[in-house]
């Protein structure tokens, strides 16, 4: 506990002297008051427009904003009129790699979905070109996706029997992805993107990890050639419905299956080991396709347990908006279906767009992003599409081939338009055991243990949250899956601001730098004073914590000087750098840490409070309270104040000492 003697220490040195290095000693500003609604609005403006989409349009004529609002809705406008015939020949190419892609995926994926498999096609066509004028990538390629296909069978199929009611089923799915289109437009309207942030990286590795582990899974039934197989997609009731049909197992389509697996995995191994060679890779499923459909056809597989795809209706997309269910016993599905299918498609979306515009070293505008998703959604649930995005594997094929714009979606959405219009018989005779082929390796790729060591290796609770994520999914489903990892990622947020960091400074030798005694050997305590980091906003949450927390720091501090035999602790200095904003809560705790401290005989004071925490502690009178002399611009400037009047009162004592000797 501090001397008596020091209960009312002299004040500190004037807000206009001088520095004990001979700079001058300034005090820390009050920023000037502002009205409530200006105040208001800035907060929002910060918060929904970060990067004021609306800046482009100050001082512009009329002609001119209508001009920029329309390239703002419709980016084709902005780089169209720009576009040459190189960038032609190079979207070209793209286009139609993709195209050899998205057909056997968009096959494969729409029975994952347990829907027709021509509805893949359907969903390569209208939304790529909704995207090739809203979207601002130019890499994204436009489809549909493994992992929502896979949560619109198991989150619709709890409701509707796909086999037993298809039609109900496929009206659903159109429905789910409209609501998924409104969900995701109406992010981007109303500027809400920070949601999608919620799922961390971590989360989405577990998460696609888990639901690519799944996805395999599911694929026995193709490889197997089952007929009957279960609706679940945990791990124990998949495996259990496989071994207990052993007897039905097709060894015909297991050999069929397990060559064009191994030759899918052969291309994409040489399309890694030389990337020049990605064609490989990208024409591997349409070939496994081809080559399947010959086979089949010459040996008449179908009759000897190799299931075929059938017939495939010729024609491009039929309109489907009247058969939107809005059923009221099966609205709910449909919703929270969209809702959750269209913000996984979201986060995947934009995270492969932001990846690729990295690489190339341009920006995307989530918002713009989410509204262009929107909108193809919108536009395909009344086109007979379902659920797409921007998966990973397709726009990887288009960024490698050389895309320079959005055109080689468009590309690709002409080149399945004539698949639909002309070649849909040849897919006939395809097998389905080589569609299961495609979407296992196609998965495999999402299934990142790099990834999953690399944060076990970095941070131990993003591990945690992505195997809670993984474990959920495989082990129990989907959904459990997803709310166990966004759950897990949430508390850990609601931790940081519950529980915040609060470090010991000690001074570096040579220099007025206070850093961390943990982190730097060399950094010494200043003899007589404890300074202490507030590293995060104090709001009602943390502030009985920190005053807590403050107060055992006091007294481990003074117990140290106890048993060391240094000078007694005189001051608390608070590293206020960090703190970003507080509450009425946080000033009520200042209050209490103030009471605290006078009780003990020690001084409070602070060091660099930022602009908004200067502001609330100034109307809350606490500044008056404290006494704004003890309110300083860096903790050097507090360190120096107490130093000198440490010496004061030594001198102070050292001449009462010997005046009473003498006397």
């Amino acid at each position: 506990m501090g001397n008596a003697d020091h209960m009312n220490p002299p004040p500190p040195p004037a807000a206009n002297a001088f520095n004990f290095d001979g700079g001058a000693n300034h005090r820390v500003a009050i920023p000037p008051p502002q009205p409530f609604i200006k105040s208001l609005k800035n907060t929002l403006k910060e918060t929904f427009f970060p990067d004021d989409p609306l800046r482009q349009f100050k001082n512009q004529p009329p002609r001119k904003k209508l001009a920029l609002g329309l390239q703002y809705i419709f980016p084709i406008l902005e780089w169209g009129p720009r576009y040459t015939l190189q960038f032609f020949k190079a979207d070209l190419i793209s286009g139609i790699t993709i195209a050899s892609l998205a057909i056997p995926q968009g096959i494969s994926y729409a029975r994952l979905a347990n829907l027709p498999p021509i509805l893949g096609l359907y969903s390569s066509f209208v939304p790529p070109l909704i995207y090739a004028v809203m979207g601002s990538s130019r890499d994204l390629a436009v489809g549909t996706v493994a992992v929502g296909s896979l949560l619109t069978a198991s989150m619709l199929g709890n409701v509707v029997n796909a086999l037993e009611e298809p039609t109900l089923y496929l009206h659903l799915a159109f429905t789910a992805t409209l609501f998924a289109g409104l969900f995701e437009a109406a992010l981007g309207i109303f500027r809400l993107g920070f949601i999608v942030d919620f799922l961390s990286h971590a989360t989405i590795v577990g998460f696609m990890g888990g639901a690519a582990t799944v996805v395999c899974l599911q694929q026995l039934k193709g490889i197997l050639g089952l007929d009957h197989f279960t609706h679940a997609t945990d791990v124990i009731s998949v495996m259990r419905s496989v071994f207990t049909q052993t007897h039905k197992w097709r060894w015909e389509s297991a050999v069929l299956g397990c060559v064009f697996l191994f030759y899918l995995l052969l291309s994409r191994f040489f399309s890694k080991k030389k990337p020049k060679l990605f064609w490989i890779s990208a024409m591997a499923p349409l070939t496994s396709v081809i080559l399947g459909s010959i086979l089949v056809y010459l040996t008449h597989a179908e009759k000897h347990g190799v299931q075929v795809i059938g017939n495939l209706k010729k024609g491009i997309n039929p309109p489907s908006i009247m058969h939107l269910n809005f059923d009221s016993r099966y609205l709910t599905t449909a919703i929270k279906t969209g809702i959750v299918t269209g913000i996984i498609s979201l986060a995947e979306g934009i995270a492969v767009g932001r990846s690729f515009a990295m690489f190339k070293n341009y920006n995307i505008d989530g918002n713009k992003e989410m509204i262009a998703f929107g909108m193809m959604n919108i536009a395909g649930s009344c086109t007979s599409c379902y659920l797409t995005t921007g998966p990973f594997s397709r726009s990887a094929v288009n960024f490698n081939a050389g895309c320079k714009t959005a055109v080689s979606n468009i590309v690709m959405a002409i080149a399945v338009m004539i698949t639909l219009l002309f070649l849909t018989p040849l897919f006939h005779y395809t097998p389905l055991v080589v569609l299961s082929s495609i979407i296992i390796a196609a998965m495999l790729g999402l299934i990142d243990y790099d990834a999953a060591i690399h944060l076990w290796h970095v941070d131990k609770f993003d591990f945690v949250v992505c195997m809670s994520a993984y474990i959920g999914v495989v082990f129990a489903s989907i959904e459990v899956g997803l709310v166990l990892a966004i759950g897990l990622s949430v508390m850990r947020v609601l931790l940081f601001i519950a529980r915040p960091r609060t470090v010991i400074l000690g001074n570096i030798p040579d220099s007025k730098v206070y850093r961390n005694v943990d982190q730097y050997e060399n950094a010494h305590n200043v003899e007589g004073i404890l300074i202490l980091e507030i590293d995060a906003p104090i709001y009602f949450a943390n502030s009985s914590y920190l005053r807590e927390r403050i107060s055992r720091w006091i007294d481990d501090e003074e117990d140290r000087i106890r048993l060391s035999g240094e000078t007694g602790l005189q001051y608390v200095i608070l590293d206020m750098s960090a703190v970003g904003n507080i509450d009425t809560s946080g000033i009520s705790m200042f209050d209490e840490v103030k009471k605290i401290v006078d009780r003990r005989g020690l001084k409070l004071a602070l060091a660099n409070p930022g602009a908004e925490v200067m502001k609330k502690l100034n109307k809350s009178k606490f500044l008056e309270r404290i006494g704004q002399e003890w309110i300083f611009l860096t903790v050097g400037d507090a360190v120096g104040a107490c130093n000198y009047m440490l010496h004061t009162c030594k001198s102070k004592l050292n001449s009462d000492e010997k005046y009473s000797n003498n006397v």
